[in-house]
């Protein structure tokens, strides 16, 4: 009935027409002659036929569903049963039904009546997106396939097939029988066939069939799409599904992860030899031959089929890893009895020798000619070789073609057939930094290229913040570098022993200070990053097997060439400094090239200054981490962490007497933590990197300036490793005592206050730091330590936190709201002189943990809590003559 009608938007209602009665109007309008402008009569005489939705049974009953048509502004009755259909029928009307069950034998009667058939969550969703209602010729009850075009193959039962495709029409998908570009999901029953090699090679998801029926029995979620990546990806076909793996040429250790990578992967392996298997993986580099014939259906394939069908998360093809048998041993035996039954073998011999020193000679990085005596050609020295050994062929070209080989031989200066040691040195110094700048070359272009890349076959490989932390300011380093190469080039081809080498490394020793410092300095990091996304990320772990096994990398990890920049700038200092050794006092260069080491120490000074500073940076933002509630304005350039000291509160302020506190001093600052009673949840990063959670407890962040003198409290039987702070804070009238008991013996206590007293002296602008330090007895200032850590003081010390507990939870403030508004005003009081309650310093520590790094000041670095004012009217005695 659906397909016989024409679609007409009038006031925001669906109208529905039967074309045979708009065709019968037109020929009776071209009878009487008349103007085909008049279709505006037609259109009034017309029937208007309005749509209307029939709740089916249950469907009646959901006031949800209800209300979504009211919002939409569409007419619904109620049905019963299909009977009551006769007297609901009319052509007025475009009926819609809605099921609430596909499968009941009231939607099979509407399915084959040809009627139009809708579920509760596409009027749902069409009321939320205030969308009118879709048209579809076929039952649609949800739309989380909306927008998919999907194609099957590898399905031999019908019936199968059958179901899966009706689920895929009932939510909203289309079906196209064969693979073209416009298929956005290939629904795969095995691994094989002409679709699913298309399906791999154009990157498109090759999905299981259980895809389409979780996803049905998620059909009533409301946003539900199947295409998001979290859902899709569970039902992804993995790459070695139906497919039985053995290994041969492989390390007991490599065989066991890539076995393990092979479950992890959908696949199954067995011991090399059964017939079951379908995959046979070589390692080709150590295998030469097979162990037996393999059957016509085991593919013998290289490694690189199996890391690269990791990489994208997809079976690749075999033809392309064929394994290949090398020469056979007959041909090898046959070649060795030849050279060993010829005559004048020796002659041969050291004919084969020249031979090789000559082959050796031409694949060396230089751009010189080959010379009259070899044998003067090559004296490198032992530096050189540990730097050229196991680096990536040079013979590969990364770039433009280099200059030496560009140049007319007539702009060159021909090298005397006598070199001299200073030359030797300088093309030694060449080859090394031609050599660093391939190895830069390939990582960039091997590693870093490839995982920028878009579009890459089953998704990014890594995130891109990951991608910077691994390879920094690599990209800079090779410019740098690469220039520097050129003037070397341009130098050695022209060599001229008046020439300067120096002026080179001067030349761009600001590029190296500006470069260097952000790799070298976080290369731990990205040492990390590199292992973790490793053992994490398949993926990733197979990229990185794939690259390491080409010639460029010299079968070197990627972590083992991005650790060459740490070591070049020492190197190019020790060349430099064997080249000053070789440079007459008269050279215009000797002096140039003390310049030159001059200025690698400093960048490399830099490096470590720089590195120093990082460090520092990171240790303060472990305290942040460390401490809950820390004010964030702790977070300074200029602030670094001098020493962490753990110790347990001899008093009440600024915790209960025996509570554990940590002291943390920085160059300007104290920080003044306890250990949190209850240590509850994780805190994860948007990364998915789980952080401890917080062990600590923000209590006070006080600047140095406000301690007036460092109390050395003299050891007795009742108090033992005791010190304790004199604090005026700056807007109180009496001073405040603090005190506390040093648990670790690691720092002694002498030591401490001495380290204490010189940051104070160094804030306040006080030559005398000795002065601050000021011995008294533990009884004129009330301090002791006695039964500190016996088990009646543990005990008491419970019962007075239970209690405090107690009181809270039994406390008659009726509403949170009141109780945070008398603590907002009491603070604000505060601020003005009066004293806050004991229950407004939990309020003062949360605003001191929310000022900003913009310098805004902490109520917590402004002034210590005026609670301790009860306590300073007993101390002012004692402590007048102190200050």
């Amino acid at each position: 009935m659906a397909e016989n009608s024409v679609l007409t938007s009038t006031t925001g209602r669906t109208s529905l027409a039967d074309s045979s009665i708009f065709d019968s109007k037109v020929t009776e309008l071209s009878k009487e002659n008349l103007l085909i402008g008049s279709t505006s009569y037609v259109e009034e005489e017309m029937p208007q036929i309005e749509t209307r939705v029939i709740l089916v049974q249950e469907a009646g009953k959901q006031e949800e569903l209800i209300k979504a048509l009211k919002d939409i502004k569409v007419g619904f009755v109620k049905m019963e049963s299909v009977e009551e259909f006769e007297g609901l029928d009319s052509p007025e009307f475009e009926n819609v039904f809605v099921v609430t069950d596909f499968q009941d034998s009231v939607f099979n009667d509407l399915y084959k009546a040809d009627c139009r058939v809708i579920g509760p969550p596409v009027v749902l969703n069409c009321s939320q997106k205030g969308e009118p209602l879709p048209f579809s010729c076929r039952p649609l009850y949800c739309t989380s396939m909306m927008n998919l075009v999907l194609c099957f193959t590898g399905f031999r039962k019908k019936e199968e097939l059958v179901r899966l495709v009706t689920l895929v029409h009932h939510m909203g998908g289309v079906i196209r029988k064969d693979f073209n570009s416009k298929v956005t999901h290939l629904v795969a029953n095995c691994t094989q066939g002409e679709k699913f090699r298309v399906a791999v090679s154009l990157g498109t998801p090759i999905m299981k069939p259980e895809w389409i029926y979780k996803a049905w029995e998620r059909r009533n979620e409301q946003d539900f799409c199947a295409a998001v990546d979290d859902f899709r990806n569970e039902f992804k076909v993995p790459p070695f599904q139906d497919c039985i793996l053995s290994f041969l040429g492989f390390s007991d250790e490599e065989k066991t992860n890539m076995e393990e990578m092979t479950e992890m992967q959908g696949g199954k392996y067995l011991p090399l030899g059964d017939e079951r298997c379908t995959h046979l993986v070589v390692e080709e580099n150590i295998v030469k031959d097979l162990p037996f014939e393999p059957s016509k259906k085991l593919y013998v394939v290289k490694q690189e089929w199996f890391w690269g069908s990791i990489q994208m998360d997809a079976r690749a093809g075999e033809t392309m890893y064929l394994y290949e048998k090398a020469n056979t041993p007959e041909l090898k035996k046959s070649v060795s009895m030849l050279s060993l039954n010829t005559p004048n073998s020796n002659r041969k011999r050291r004919r084969l020798k020249e031979t090789l020193a000559q082959l050796s000679r031409e694949t060396d990085v230089s751009p010189f000619p080959p010379r009259k005596r070899p044998s003067a050609e090559h004296s490198l020295s032992i530096g050189s070789l540990l730097d050229i050994s196991n680096t990536p062929e040079s013979s590969i070209n990364y770039g433009d073609t280099p200059k030496s080989c560009t140049k007319s031989s007539k702009n060159s200066t021909p090298v005397p057939s006598k070199q001299s040691a200073r030359w030797q040195v300088a093309k030694e110094l060449y080859q090394t930094e031609s050599n660093y700048v391939n190895i830069l070359a390939t990582v960039i272009q091997l590693f870093q290229v490839p995982l920028e890349e878009e579009g890459q076959r089953g998704g990014p490989i890594l995130a891109p913040e990951e991608i910077k932390t691994i390879f920094g300011s690599i990209p800079d380093i090779f410019d740098v570098h690469t220039k520097i190469k050129d003037d070397l080039e341009d130098l050695i081809v022209n060599w001229d022993e008046s020439k300067s080498i120096g002026d080179i490394f001067l030349k761009y020793s600001k590029d190296l200070v500006k470069t260097y410092p952000p790799f070298v300095n976080f290369f731990e990091m990205s040492k990390e990053t590199i292992i973790k996304c490793e053992k994490q990320k398949p993926r990733f772990h197979a990229f990185l097997k794939i690259n390491q096994a080409k010639p460029e990398c010299g079968r070197q990890s990627l972590v083992e060439l991005l650790i060459r920049p740490v070591q070049r700038l020492p190197s190019v200092a020790l060349l430099l400094n064997d080249l000053k050794k070789h440079t007459a006092d008269e050279n215009p260069d000797k002096s140039t090239l003390e310049k030159a080491i001059g200025s690698l120490k400093e960048v490399m000074t830099h490096i470590n200054e720089d590195k120093r500073k990082t460090e520092a940076q990171k240790q303060i933002f472990d305290v942040v981490y460390e401490v809950d509630g820390c004010p964030a304005n702790l977070l300074s350039s200029h602030r670094s962490l001098v020493q962490r000291v753990e110790t347990i509160s001899l008093g009440e302020h600024p915790c209960d007497r025996g509570e554990q506190v940590t002291l943390f001093l920085f160059n300007d600052c104290l920080e003044i933590a306890r250990k949190r009673h209850k240590v509850i949840g994780t805190f994860r990063s948007p990364h998915g990197q789980t952080r401890p959670p917080a062990s600590l407890k923000h209590i006070h962040l006080m600047p140095l300036s406000q301690i007036k003198k460092v109390l050395d409290i003299r050891e007795t039987e009742d108090c033992h490793n005791a010190f304790a702070l004199l604090v005026r804070p700056p807007t109180e009238q009496a001073n405040v005592l603090l005190s506390f008991q040093m648990t670790s013996d690691e720092l002694p206590k002498e030591n401490w206050l001495k380290m204490l007293c010189r940051h104070v002296a160094n804030t306040i602008c006080k030559a005398d730091a000795e002065n601050l330090i000021y011995t008294a007895d533990p009884e004129s200032f009330e301090v002791n330590t006695k039964d500190m850590d016996s088990t009646l003081s543990r005990a008491s010390r419970a019962i007075k936190k239970t209690s405090k507990k107690v009181t809270r939870a039994f406390s008659f403030s009726k509403t949170p709201k009141r109780a945070l508004r008398r603590a907002l005003m009491t603070s604000h009081s505060s601020v003005e002189g009066r004293s806050p309650s004991s229950n407004d310093k939990h309020v003062m520590s949360r605003l001191s943990s929310t000022s900003s790094l913009a310098g805004i000041p902490s109520p917590s670095l402004v002034s210590l809590p005026s609670f301790f004012e009860r306590r300073s009217h007993t101390l002012s005695r004692s402590t007048t003559h102190l200050i």
